[in-house]
């Protein structure tokens, strides 16, 4: 049979879908928009930013339904992404 070569192919493993459980807290998290946030995928959830921004660490700059925009820089190009919640941890500055 052949492979499945959907796109989590051959990403699961490295983002860790196993070990990957949110409690009930971290699905209701609010943002305020100037909070620092990085990137920290969660591959349980749909609306997850390309794996080229894992780690990033950016500022939310408004809110576009349930989800957030955040403004990134990408060498020297600010990209805005719209990330769910759920793909978002707060940094302390």
């Amino acid at each position: 049979m052949r492979r499945s070569l959907g796109k989590m192919s051959k990403r699961t493993r490295n983002l860790g879908m196993a070990q990957r459980k949110l409690s009930v807290a971290q699905k209701v998290r609010r943002y305020a928009v100037g909070d620092r946030v990085a990137l920290d995928h969660n591959s349980r959830f749909e609306g997850m930013p390309h794996p080229r921004y894992r780690g990033r660490v950016g500022t939310i700059q408004g809110v576009r339904g349930q989800s957030y925009e955040v403004e990134i820089t990408d060498g020297n190009a600010l990209k805005i992404l719209i990330i769910p919640a759920v793909h978002l941890r707060l940094v302390q500055a």
